[in-house]
């Protein structure tokens, strides 16, 4: 039995007959009242989000989980198809255990979440950043460059990031996996 104090980003509990990932976490101490722990937590099954306060102290039952390293092969619409980089046997999994799928390239090494009790994998852990081409994205229009200003550009694994408009197509860029968001770009 775990208590609040051991939650921590990517801890798999259980929650309201369900198996949760935990996203985000924030331990708060009002000035008045008892200390609490607000958390997002992620359903692996639905891929459902929510928010949950617990008290300080709450007991939680923490899910036993080992990692493997697996290396993404192919999409076929409903699954996700991986294969183990130590004995090659392969494993399919529905997109709502990725938490960014439109970001992942084949032959993507990841980290998958395995439940230690029945052996069914829960989640995937993407590297922190990925880098990808722009494969599609409008001119920069000069002189446009006041504030801020990006655009949008589709990478080569169809999703759409917002970017600098300094990027043309072709560049290389490297996209923060947990946000989706672009970080920089990346010369040769």
């Amino acid at each position: 039995m775990a208590t609040t104090s051991d939650i921590r980003n990517g801890l798999c509990i259980k929650y309201n007959h369900d198996i949760f990932k935990v996203i985000e976490f924030l331990h708060v101490k009002p000035g008045k009242g008892p200390a609490f722990v607000r958390t997002k937590l992620k359903s692996v099954t639905s891929g459902k989000v929510i928010d949950n306060t617990f008290s300080a102290g709450h007991k939680i039952d923490e899910v036993k989980v080992m990692t493997n390293k697996f290396q993404f092969l192919y999409n076929d619409n409903d699954f996700y198809h991986f294969m183990d980089v130590e004995d090659f046997s392969q494993i399919q999994l529905k997109e709502s255990a990725l938490d960014n799928p439109g970001l992942l390239k084949e032959g993507e090494v990841v980290t998958i979440l395995i439940n230690t009790e029945d052996n069914l994998p829960l989640s995937v852990e993407m590297p922190a950043s990925v880098v990808l081409e722009v494969t599609a994205t409008e001119p920069g229009v000069k002189g446009n460059t006041a504030t801020n200003a990006t655009k949008p550009a589709t990478v080569e694994t169809g999703a759409v990031v917002n970017v600098p408009l300094f990027i043309n197509e072709g560049d290389k860029i490297k996209i923060e996996t947990d946000k989706g968001t672009y970080k920089e770009r990346v010369k040769e």
